[in-house]
C-alpha cells in the first residue's frame, strides 16, 4: 500500500487563512445563486472547434496603463471601485497557490490577473501591491461568479470552448493546457485505457470529467470540488488516479513523491480569462493587456514568458512562444 503524505490536506486547510495583496483573500458561497445571464444569447459568432478560440479584437485607442479609464466603461467602475476582483484558485500549485511561508495566493494565472489590474490601475509602486481582490472559488464556481457578477474576471486554468461561449466571454487564449493522467508511481498503466474498473477523480465543473468518461468509459469517475481535493482522495487511497490538465497535475506530482504523470496527453486544453459576457468593453481592453504581456521586451522575452518560465516550465518544458490571438467575434446587437 502506497505511503500516504499529509500535504495536501495541509494544504486545503491554509484555503481561508491569509490575505493575498492589501484585499483579504475571499472564500465564495460554496454555490452561487444562478442569475438570468445563464440564458441571455450568444454572440453571434458561430461556435465550432475552429470559431471558439476567437475573442474580441482590442480598441485601437485602449488606455494607457495607469490613464484614464473611457466614461462609462466597466474599466472605469473597476478604477473607481480601487481595486479588482478575481476569482482563483487557491490551491493549484504554480496556477494559483497559497505560498505557506508568505500567505500570498501566487502562480501563472495570478500573473494574469495582476496584468490585468496593472493595465486599469498603472504599475505599483516598489514595495507596494497590485491593486487586486483575490476571491478564491472552486472550478463549479467559475461560471456562476461571472453571472452574478460576485467577481469581475476568472483565471482560474478554465478551457474556451462554445458551450461556455454561451454563458460568458473569453479573452483571447492565454495558455495551452492538455488532459493527462495521474497514477501511483508503482502502477502498471501506461494510459488511461489501462484503467479499466479503477476510480479515477477529475475536478467538478470541468471538462476533464466529460473528457474523462469520453477516454475510458469503463473507469469509475468521482469528483471533488478543487484539485487539492482530488490529490487528498487519492492519497487517501479512494482514488487510484486523477486526471485532469497537465499543468495541474504537475502541481500534484510536486506535492506527491509516490505519484507519477503517464506521458499520454488526449486533450487540447485552451485557456481563457473568463469574463461577464455583457462586458464586451472589458473583453476587449484585457485582450490589448494580454496582447502587450505577449510582446518581448528590451531584453527579448515577454512578461509572459518570464511568467511561464518561473511557474510552468521547470516541470512542463521551454516552450517557443505564447499562444496566437485569434479575434473576429461578434458582439450581439441589443
Amino acid at each position: 500500500m502506497k505511503k500516504l503524505i499529509p500535504l495536501a490536506v495541509a494544504s486545503a486547510l491554509l484555503l481561508t487563512g491569509c490575505g493575498s495583496g492589501n484585499y483579504a483573500a475571499t472564500q465564495l458561497p460554496a454555490e452561487p445563486a444562478p442569475t438570468q445571464a445563464s440564458t441571455a444569447p450568444s454572440t453571434t459568432t458561430p461556435c465550432s472547434k475552429e470559431g471558439e478560440l476567437a475573442s474580441y479584437a482590442p480598441n485601437e485607442n485602449t488606455p494607457a496603463p495607469g490613464g484614464v479609464m473611457p466614461a462609462g466603461s466597466y474599466m472605469e467602475k473597476i478604477k473607481d471601485r480601487g481595486r479588482l476582483i478575481a476569482g482563483v484558485s487557491a490551491d493549484s500549485l504554480h496556477l494559483g497557490s497559497r505560498n505557506p511561508l508568505t500567505g500570498q495566493i501566487e502562480g501563472f494565472d495570478i500573473d494574469m490577473i495582476n496584468m490585468v489590474a496593472d493595465a486599469i490601475f498603472g504599475p505599483p509602486a516598489p514595495g507596494q501591491a497590485h491593486k487586486v481582490e483575490l476571491r478564491v472559488i472552486s472550478s463549479p464556481q467559475r461560471i456562476p461568479s461571472l453571472q452574478n457578477n460576485t467577481v469581475d474576471i476568472v483565471a482560474r486554468n478554465m478551457t474556451i470552448n462554445c458551450a461556455r461561449w454561451q454563458q460568458i466571454a473569453f479573452s483571447a487564449e492565454y495558455y495551452r493546457s492538455g488532459q493527462k493522467t495521474l497514477v501511483q508511481r508503482d502502477s502498471p498503466a501506461k494510459k488511461t485505457e489501462d484503467l479499466d474498473g479503477q476510480t479515477v477523480c477529475a475536478p467538478a465543473g470541468s471538462t476533464s470529467l466529460d473528457n474523462l468518461k469520453k477516454k475510458n468509459p469503463a473507469v469509475k469517475p468521482i469528483t471533488a470540488d478543487s484539485d487539492t481535493g482530488c490529490l487528498v482522495l487519492f492519497q487517501q487511497g479512494k482514488a487510484q488516479a486523477i486526471s485532469g490538465d497537465d499543468t495541474v497535475l504537475a502541481g500534484d506530482a510536486a506535492q506527491d513523491p509516490y505519484a507519477k504523470i503517464l506521458p499520454e496527453r488526449f486533450s487540447d486544453e485552451p485557456y481563457g480569462l473568463g469574463i461577464n459576457k455583457k462586458n464586451v468593453d472589458f473583453v476587449r481592453f484585457v485582450n490589448a493587456a494580454l496582447a502587450q504581456m505577449k510582446t518581448p521586451g528590451p531584453s527579448g522575452i515577454s512578461a509572459w514568458m518570464a511568467s511561464y518560465n518561473k511557474w510552468l516550465g521547470p516541470d512542463l518544458g521551454p516552450l517557443k512562444a505564447p499562444p496566437k490571438a485569434i479575434y473576429g467575434r461578434v458582439p450581439v446587437k441589443q
